[in-house]
């Protein structure tokens, strides 16, 4: 296999990168953690010479100084909602990845139910669970106008509804077992509850995906929006960070529209925001550490097409509407590219011709 990324630069700078952003906070640091920090399968096939425990491997540098809480939001133990990649459901790969985690030698004690409502029968047995084996849980709720109504958001009827989650070290990461499970909210709604103990804190973001200084039609980040079509995320420019410094960088709407809330609870709780952009909250620095760009762009337009036939076949499988695959047709057209650009087809249509049979 052709390489196209530099592993071991990437432990270093980026571990690197984060210890600096800690010491720019100057007191308590919520990483947020976007994606997997096992088993990044994504990141692997996209850039060659990633490995799939490259984010926890950089993590295991900073491992006696930060510790781990895991967010899962509680609508989606109703939905029975299946991580992909691996085939087994959101609750149980929150009890896989503590159990991971701490046999990596890393602090977990905390999980967060996100979106709790009191009549989601599930979410209670689950936290049940958890408190069995020994683990903290909290409860966060879902708060009316989140995330727009910021008036709201940061009053006791918003963030100081929810329970605090008490935690030990300066360096707090906090991941879950997929998008969506909230874990921003979790970093926000901590920091209007450290702030109101009288603990100065800070948030930072850790996304692999999009690559922030890679332009926005390149292949690696087209592969993110076929990644997360179920999601309907876009890649978009920065509009905050253009303004700010007449620079473009490569971000994605979610981050785009909850940065406002993100600056306005900064600015009420301690008088400022250190960003004037949602790249300014991020440490990725996975982009300096391409070491060929074409490798990586001819992996990630393989991905795409991957992408469009495993959403095909989810399609075919639940009966659903093509919307995923339709989605992902419109990449594969923005980049030039058709269902046959990926090597195996061809020879596996050949194949189904000749012999009748899938």
């Amino acid at each position: 296999m052709r390489i196209g990324f530099d592993s071991e630069r990437y432990i270093s700078s980026q571990s690197e990168h984060i210890d600096e952003r800690r010491r720019q906070i100057g007191g308590k640091l919520y990483l947020e953690m976007g994606g997997k920090l096992f088993d990044d399968f994504h990141a692997s096939r996209v850039l060659p010479g990633f490995t799939p425990d490259n984010k926890i491997s950089m993590l295991e540098r900073l491992r006696d100084e930060m510790e781990i809480v895991v967010a899962i939001n509680a609508k989606d133990l109703n939905r029975q909602k299946i991580r992909a990649d691996l085939g087994i459901p959101y609750e149980q790969d929150v009890l896989r990845l503590v159990d991971v985690f701490r046999e990596r030698g890393f602090l977990v004690e905390n999980v967060v139910l996100t979106q709790m409502e009191e009549d989601n029968h599930n979410a209670k047995l689950f936290k049940e669970r958890l408190e069995r084996s020994g683990l903290k849980v909290a409860r966060h709720y879902t708060i009316p106008g989140y995330p727009s109504n910021t008036d709201l958001i940061v009053s006791e009827e918003g963030f100081g509804r929810n329970e605090y989650v008490e935690t030990s070290r300066d360096l707090v990461v906090v991941t879950a077992p997929g998008p969506g499970s909230g874990k921003l909210a979790t970093c926000l709604s901590q920091i209007y509850h450290e702030y109101q103990r009288g603990i100065k804190a800070g948030y930072a973001k850790f996304e692999t995906f999009p690559i922030w200084n890679l332009p926005l039609d390149h292949p690696v980040n087209l592969a993110y929006e076929a990644a997360t079509a179920d999601l309907d995320d876009v890649n978009m420019i920065d509009p905050f960070h253009l303004q700010a410094y007449e620079k473009q960088a490569v971000n994605y709407n979610r981050d785009v529209e909850v940065f406002p809330l993100l600056r306005s609870l900064l600015q009420q709780l301690a008088g400022s925001c250190p960003y004037q952009s949602p790249t300014d909250m991020g440490v990725n620095m996975a982009g300096f550490c391409i070491s060929d760009d074409l490798v990586c762009q001819e992996a990630a337009k393989q991905e795409v097409v991957r992408r469009y036939y495993h959403a095909l076949g989810n399609e075919a499988a639940t009966h659903a509407d093509p919307i995923e695959s339709h989605r992902i047709a419109m990449t594969m057209a923005k980049l030039g590219i058709t269902k046959e650009y990926r090597y195996v087809v061809r020879p596996a249509l050949n194949l189904e011709a000749e012999t009748g049979a899938p």
